[in-house]
């Protein structure tokens, strides 16, 4: 270990800032592995265990105390329905789950349906410390690690080739697969991003280095860029303490890097931008061209050294991308799927590319399969990063690769004559109308998106009295707050602003070829469900508009 005694995680418990170093941290993990051992009895390469937790250090000791030593394990999302849990554990035979009080009434209502599981670790107390919920037997963490521990963990060494983890898809086209991924999917993704994240090395990250966790660890893209990453060139991880307290966390923790959602990119960006407008010195100095010293000011409240912000899951905002940007923040979009560990390509400032997903990551081969007139066809990868198939589901293996072994996304793109890829919508979202034209759904929300009094748009097929061929329809969610705000605070009815709504989606459609307005549209009450990454859950919605 090159730097045993620097900070390897840092957290706040109990209202006081932490910090673990290196050396620390290796430990736990070695003497956590050895009470997984002695009590539970586990079978590397030959059983599974899960993680239900929020981000917290003890989500990574847990993860590499069990994947380090040959077992493979299933990240689970902490917000998940019992049901939802329930469906996981069964079909990933976990033995043994490490979680929190929190969840401990979900157990003792889904534990005697989940026959393989034989130990509940809770990582937060020690209620039902000794006990069994239904056969499981119940341990807290802190009496679980076995002090100077570390044999069985050496003698169980992971090799590149084993799963490390299984992760499920989150559902937004269909029932979750778990995408079985190795240790060396892993470090090829992460080895492949960081040359992409730092130009080819141009930029320096290194030790010296300090990443942000805001995204959950159970999902794959802050799980590699925060986890993976920052282990390999042994920079420092910092957690957030709740997403209340984001900013004044960036300023008390001074992080280098971020990785976010372009959601929570574009709300850092609007309370900037709020706050510029409100100062007359700011005001002043953007009038007369002066941007450095305002620019230079915002750095400092977001602690002064952050250099990355890196955002994945979904498209950003041009104008949030190029601000940050001007702010010599280095601001870049990543593309990548569960099932390639999972960032696939990135896009940078030197590329001049807004709007797409720029190039691959090293390594890996990237094709077009079967374009159409306009260079359209399904993105397929191929590469070290490729999982190795989805646990104990052939049919949906042999389903997601081509014949001759290339991983099919489902993502219609096109590449450019300087390798630049471009994703023009989702193959099974694509919407085919009577006369057999091809209407990419994202491309009219991100037509509808640009209308501020509408908080959420899904665009989707739906079909009349059964004839073939569909018509576009879309769901609408609209923005109470900007009603509010457009009408002296008060918020209109729900028959005004439902009118509003509908007016305002085929307004923005005009902008669109006839063939790809939208012609029905229905106004929800309800926000859209989304996804843990927040993308909005098609699924839910297929068939909704059908007549």
């Amino acid at each position: 270990m090159r730097i045993p005694h620097q900070p390897a995680l840092r957290w706040c418990e109990d209202g006081m800032w932490q910090f673990k170093t290196w050396s620390r941290f290796l430990q736990d993990v070695r003497e956590t592995a050895e009470g997984y051992a002695t009590r539970f009895g586990l079978k590397p390469r030959e059983e599974n265990v899960a993680i239900i937790l929020p981000n917290h250090p003890l989500w990574m000791v847990s993860y590499l105390a069990q994947a380090g030593a040959g077992l493979a394990v299933v990240p689970v999302d902490p917000k998940l329905k019992p049901a939802e849990v329930e469906y996981i554990l069964n079909d990933a035979e976990v033995t043994v789950v490490t979680t929190d009080k929190a969840h401990l009434r979900m157990f003792i209502e889904i534990a005697p349906r989940l026959p393989k599981l034989r130990g509940i670790v809770i990582t937060d107390g020690v209620i039902f410390n000794g006990q069994k919920i239904a056969q499981a037997d119940v341990v807290g963490i802190k009496s679980l690690m076995i002090r100077d521990g570390g044999e069985w963990y050496d003698a169980n060494e992971a090799d590149g080739m084993d799963v490390a983890s299984i992760i499920y898809t989150s559902g937004t086209t269909g029932k979750p697969k778990g995408a079985m991924l190795t240790h060396s999917n892993f470090l090829h993704d992460s080895a492949g991003a960081l040359v992409s994240f730092t130009g080819n090395g141009r930029i320096k990250v290194g030790s010296n280095d300090s990443f942000f966790v805001v995204l959950p660890l159970f999902h794959a893209f802050s799980f590699t860029t925060n986890f993976v990453v920052p282990m390999v060139i042994g920079a420092s991880i910092c957690f957030m303490q709740s997403l209340r307290t984001v900013v004044a966390d960036i300023k008390t923790l001074r992080p280098s890097l971020l990785m976010a959602v372009p959601l929570l990119a574009e709300k850092i960006y609007e309370k900037i931008d709020e706050n510029l407008k409100k100062s007359k010195a700011a005001r002043f100095l953007m009038k007369i061209g002066l941007r450095g010293p305002i620019y230079h000011s915002v750095k400092l409240r977001l602690g002064g050294r952050l250099r990355f912000m890196i955002t994945g899951g979904a498209p950003c905002p041009p104008h949030v991308l190029q601000g940050f940007n001007r702010m010599h923040i280095r601001f870049l979009e990543g593309y990548g799927l569960t099932e390639c560990a999972p960032v696939v390509s990135v896009c940078t400032p030197e590329l001049g590319a807004v709007g797409t997903i720029g190039l691959p990551i090293s390594g890996i081969q990237v094709r077009i399969d079967q374009p159409n007139e306009a260079g359209v066809g399904e993105l397929q990868i191929k590469g070290p990063i490729v999982m190795k198939g989805y646990f104990h589901n052939e049919a949906a293996t042999k389903e997601a690769f081509s014949a001759d072994g290339w991983f099919m996304t489902g993502d219609l793109a096109s590449i450019d004559e300087r390798g630049v890829i471009s994703i023009r919508g989702r193959k099974k979202a694509l919407i085919v109308n009577r006369e057999g034209k091809n209407i990419y759904p994202e491309e009219v929300e991100n037509c509808i998106a640009k209308e501020p009094s509408i908080a959420d748009i899904l665009v989707l097929g739906y079909t009349e009295g059964g004839v073939p061929g569909e018509k576009v329809g879309a769901i609408a969610h609209p923005d109470e707050e900007w009603f509010k705000a457009h009408n002296g605070g008060a918020l209109p009815s729900w028959a005004e602003m439902e009118k509003a709504t509908v007016k305002a989606v085929h307004a923005r459609c005009q902008d669109l070829a006839e063939y790809k307005r939208v012609r029905k549209v229905v106004v929800s009450p309800e926000a859209l469900e989304r996804t843990s990454v927040g993308k909005i859950r098609r699924v839910t919605y297929k068939g909704k508009l059908d007549e």
